[in-house]
């Protein structure tokens, strides 16, 4: 464009003539004019070419799809120190902190902002602000990531459950319940006040209804069983609103949608309602003996989902009362509902990730994203998941893997600390700021 142009001034000022059908000397005045008129042309043209240039030239479009969001954090603890690490995966940049003890459980309260460290051998729980406070349309970054003042101190604090802004622990040390509210989280000097319904200590679990009450295991000193052998129902205050109807045994792992709650028990899942209805759902033919020992409830599909290691991964039905399969493996090393509640993870030990869509139990994706792990290996990976990247905490690379969940090929690596043996993510889906 700009070598036409040069051309064409070119002919329009040869020996100072006009290009008409005849040549004809010019006066200086018309001469002078003409010149004027060709600079605003020339400077008009050549602007017209840069914008043409940046017409042509636009900036690259970022996929949105392909990052993570502005305020999802994981957070790590290392299982040799005592760092918890939290990550900003949308930059990759981090943050960490010294806790009392190495090797926290971590788990993600309710609303999203904070994580709370329970250290069983210690007799102590405390909790972790990510400094993010969501609104229902955008997100306020509430100060730094920083440690709550809050704790709590029963014997070895084991299970934990969150429902709307309150945390709750089951302490199996002395079968009481510690709970707290997120508004004393930064009280100084504020403790988890503590639940007494008279259960003698044992591995227990239990849920928050709806209606306010709560869901507590038991264990039967008359019963030849292994334990715990019910579930009762108990107020705020530890007293008896409804007394346990279903006696079974070897309880472990349980979720709730806030009217149903669903036990791993013996011989299958055991569902107590909040107004206290109990039932047992049968195991499918050939379990034997086998307990799914851990329930999951997948917000958005409204599922719940049983696992056990030794047979594999299963929808709990409670409509059709009974249990069905997803997948029927040995080899599953972790089995996660990813934060929103719509899709299951599923990571074999040969490294292989599996995505099944829980709206319809499909398998949407598969492929391998890790390296294999022996199955009697101590410390395996541990994952958690978005709805656009899975998270694998790598214990003997010190690092988190994240995986772009439509391209398995696609992997960030992140270093943390020396050895992360847990992991959870915080935060929320959004990027939207005040």
């Amino acid at each position: 464009m700009k070598a036409l142009l040069k051309q064409y001034l070119h002919l329009m000022t040869l020996d100072n003539y006009s290009y008409t059908f005849h040549l004809t000397p010019l006066s200086p005045m018309k001469n002078i004019l003409r010149h004027t008129l060709l600079c605003i042309l020339a400077i008009a043209l050549f602007a017209s070419c840069d914008s043409d240039k940046d017409e042509q030239d636009p900036q690259p479009i970022v996929d949105e799809s392909m990052k993570e969001f502005e305020y999802v954090r994981v957070l790590t603890a290392d299982g040799t120190s005592t760092t918890i690490t939290q990550v900003k995966p949308a930059d990759g940049t981090t943050v960490s902190l010294q806790a009392k003890y190495p090797n926290a459980n971590l788990y993600p309260t309710a609303t999203g902002r904070y994580a709370a460290m329970l250290f069983g051998t210690q007799n102590l729980v405390e909790f972790f602000d990510s400094g993010l406070e969501y609104h229902g349309d955008h997100v306020d970054v509430k100060g730094t990531p920083k440690f709550a003042a809050i704790f709590g101190e029963r014997i070895k604090p084991s299970h934990f459950k969150s429902k709307g802004d309150e945390s709750i622990v089951f302490n199996d040390g002395d079968g009481t319940l510690s709970v707290a509210r997120e508004a004393d989280f930064h009280t100084p000097g504020a403790k988890m006040r503590v639940i007494n319904a008279g259960l003698d200590p044992h591995h227990g679990a239990m849920v928050k209804f709806n209606n306010g009450t709560y869901g507590v295991t038991f264990v039967d000193k008359s019963s030849t069983l292994a334990g715990p052998h019910g579930v009762k129902i108990i107020d705020a205050t530890g007293g008896e609103v409804v007394a346990s109807t279903f006696p079974t045994s070897r309880i472990h792992g349980n979720a709730t949608d806030g009217t149903n709650a669903v036990f791993g028990a013996e011989g299958g899942a055991l569902v107590v309602t909040q107004a206290g209805q109990q039932r047992l759902i049968p195991n499918p033919e050939g379990f034997g003996a086998v307990r799914i020992g851990t329930i999951l409830y997948a917000e958005k599909a409204k599922k719940f989902v049983g696992y056990t290691n030794l047979k594999g991964a299963y929808f709990v039905d409670l409509t059709g009362n009974r249990i069905t399969p997803i997948l029927e493996s040995t080899t599953i090393m972790q089995c996660k509902i990813d934060k929103e509640g719509r899709n299951l993870l599923i990571l074999l030990l040969d490294g292989t990730l599996k995505v099944y869509d829980l709206a319809t139990g499909n398998l949407n994706k598969e492929g391998s994203v890790i390296p294999a792990t022996a199955a009697a290996e101590t410390l395996k990976p541990v994952m958690e998941a978005t709805q656009r990247f899975a998270y694998i905490a790598m214990p003997s690379l010190g690092e988190v893997h994240q995986v772009l969940l439509t391209d398995f090929t696609k992997i960030t690596k992140i270093k943390v600390s020396s050895q992360p043996t847990k992991l959870i993510i915080t935060g929320f889906e959004t990027s939207e700021s005040h």
